[in-house]
């Protein structure tokens, strides 16, 4: 197996097969033929009457029942005809032959229709699918997760590093609430995208179908049959559906994976800095020669696989919105990758979530490093000086603090000096308690 998603990590993300292997999509072109057969019989054309609810309920049984033997049969079909969408015809019209009657209308099925009429509109569906039953439910478990480490310890002070030095004092549940704010942002637009889906015909301008059946409104059979699908119409299209969808849902999905890997790191630091501590787990190894050492890998990992993912993504974002005049076939097998890139997404998410799962806050350690560092409160004493008028407040702090060694008693000395109020006075003094 040349894809660790086939090998090492299939238990994990093998929940996505049923909406991005080679079946699943032979299985949805399937689906979007007999609807389209279904829906072509109901269009008013003389030579093809509309399907009885019995056939229709035959017709939709050859769609619901697919599986990995009709997909090998279509597989062996198309070892002959060295088109897929093609192999799927010849397979459909012999199961279409054996429903009731139906026999003679056979021919109607893929009527009209290009190969990218029938992939843009099975991506679509099986996209949304995979949104809706697995992509949304994994990222809304990570933002569960997020939140109640932030909701646990949202009155755990914490020393801030900017630029890498010691700063201010923030709390802990805030540094959190930050990536779950970031994440709801992006998962709301998640929620609300839709996959845009085009049936027009070998060029986009039904020349097959109007050259068939001039009097019937193609535009608005297209409209309807493609809204029936849960997808948006695209109603000016060259031969194939332009793919700014799949593009906008790339750049989406791009931010919420560089999300996950500056929260990833943040994570990884502050159980460097004793922040977290690692729940042990019996029986696992940190290092093969180290026997202390319990690695933060789940963070790791999941930072490897959301790059692998954003990787993906983004080359879908620049390359599938571009093709040569009508088209070029060159989206056809990039596509086929879209699995890969949710899958990568899909494998960083449970990471990130195991990861979390172990993590336990170290408040010792937290207080001893706030502690270590009393010249943070330089900010809120010199801002306390401000308030009350005193001139250089900026600049006093600044010669008492910068590059010294500050301690807690020498700042409560310096405050007990403060010609300021005295409730003032005391506000700061209970901070350098």
């Amino acid at each position: 197996m040349l894809s660790p998603l086939d090998g090492r990590y299939r238990t994990s993300v093998e929940v996505l097969l049923p909406y991005f292997s080679e079946e699943a999509l032979h299985g949805a072109r399937v689906e979007v033929e007999v609807r389209y057969f279904i829906a072509l019989s109901r269009a008013g054309l003389k030579e093809f009457p509309a399907v009885t609810a019995k056939q229709e309920k035959e017709l939709l049984a050859i769609a619901k029942n697919f599986d990995e033997k009709s997909a090998a049969e279509i597989r062996a079909i198309e070892n002959a005809t060295n088109h897929d969408v093609k192999a799927v015809e010849y397979w459909l019209k012999d199961a279409v032959s054996q429903v009731s009657n139906l026999k003679s209308s056979t021919e109607f099925i893929h009527f009209g229709l290009t190969s990218e009429d029938v992939n843009n509109l099975a991506y679509g569906i099986l996209i949304m699918r995979a949104l809706k039953d697995v992509l949304v439910p994994a990222l809304q478990s990570v933002t569960k997760d997020i939140h109640a480490l932030a909701a646990a310890n949202g009155k755990t002070q914490l020393l801030s590093l900017t630029h890498g030095q010691p700063a201010t004092p923030t709390t802990l549940g805030k540094e959190m609430m930050v990536f779950e704010g970031r994440l709801e942002r992006q998962l709301a637009q998640v929620r609300q995208h839709k996959m845009g889906g085009k049936l027009g015909g070998a060029v986009g301008n039904f020349s097959a179908h109007l050259a068939a059946y001039p009097k019937v409104d193609w535009e608005e059979f297209s409209r309807t049959f493609i809204v029936s699908l849960g997808l948006e119409p695209i109603r000016y299209t060259t031969q194939i559906n332009p793919h700014d969808d799949l593009a906008e849902l790339s750049h989406v999905f791009s931010r919420v994976n560089t999300i996950g890997v500056g929260f990833c790191r943040d994570v990884w630091t502050y159980i460097s800095r004793g922040v977290f501590r690692q729940k042990l787990v019996k029986g696992e190894v940190g290092s093969s020669t180290m026997p202390h050492k319990v690695n933060p890998i789940d963070f790791e990992n999941a930072e490897g696989n959301f790059g692998l993912s954003t990787a993906l993504f983004s080359h879908f974002a620049e390359k599938l919105p571009i093709s040569r005049l009508q088209r070029d076939l060159s989206d056809s097998t990039v596509q086929r990758s879209i699995g890969v890139a949710f899958g990568y997404h899909l494998l960083a998410l449970q990471s990130l979530r195991k990861g979390l799962s172990k993590l336990q806050v170290d408040a010792k350690a937290i207080a001893a490093e706030l502690d270590a560092h009393p010249e943070v409160h330089a900010e809120a004493i010199q801002t306390v000086l401000r308030k009350n008028g005193v001139q250089g407040a900026y600049e006093k702090l600044k010669a008492l603090t910068r590059g010294e060694k500050v301690t807690k008693e020498g700042l409560r000395k310096f405050v007990d000096n403060l010609k300021i109020p005295e409730a003032d006075k005391k506000a700061l003094l209970q901070i350098l308690r």
